[in-house]
């Protein structure tokens, strides 16, 4: 049965040439596109935050699946992973795990669960990359705010109303809207919801 999916693709990382053709043949028999990488190093130089689901080999010549898993975290890409092996041990996956992986499976896997997991995760990308673009927003804006700023940020996120604000940083109404006007820009916040709503995304591993 064919299966409906978005137009994001999926990656296979997978240094076994035979596994990704047969994983690829799969995928496109249940509708979706995907693109296959022999290392974990050729994938990331080609990645750029696209929404896209990452099936990826945990034991790979070079860079190991975790180790790119690690990379991925380091670039705050939210990039959904699913990993794959045919060596998995309980350590191994607690970390992947730990590392926000979306499942960890065992070869060979049965091709109809995998499917169903696919379509869950894809089910869920809009959302997710909604989420990843927020937050590089926020991230960007935050590294713009000076130290009184950030200050003020907080403070206003908290529910601080600007008389309040004023005392507790011991300077005028005044100084305190400037402030706030200032971050709200930089932020480029339209509202103080949505302010709220990205400091948060900075507080989430």
């Amino acid at each position: 049965m064919i299966i409906e999916v978005n137009q994001a693709p999926v990656y296979i990382v997978d240094d076994d040439s035979d596994f990704r053709e047969s994983l690829a043949w799969l995928l496109d028999s249940g509708g979706y596109q995907c693109r296959g990488f022999a290392s974990a190093e050729a994938f990331l130089e080609a990645y750029q935050g696209e929404a896209a689901c990452l099936l990826l080999d945990v034991r790979m010549g070079g860079m190991s699946g975790l180790e790119l898993q690690h990379q991925l975290l380091e670039r705050d890409y939210l990039l959904p992973v699913i990993l794959i092996t045919g060596h998995g041990d309980v350590p191994m996956a607690v970390e992947a795990m730990k590392n926000h992986a979306v499942d960890f499976i065992s070869k060979p896997f049965d091709d109809s669960q995998l499917l169903a997991l696919l379509q869950r995760v894809m089910a869920e990308l809009p959302q997710r990359f909604k989420r990843q673009a927020l937050r590089h927003q926020a991230r960007a804006g935050w590294a713009e705010l000076s130290g009184r700023e950030r200050e003020v940020a907080v403070l206003v996120a908290e529910g601080l109303s600007n008389k309040a604000l004023a005392e507790a940083l011991g300077i005028s109404i005044k100084t305190v809207e400037i402030h706030r006007s200032r971050v709200m820009k930089k932020m480029a916040a339209q509202s103080l919801a949505q302010l709220v709503k990205m400091l948060g995304t900075l507080a989430q591993p």
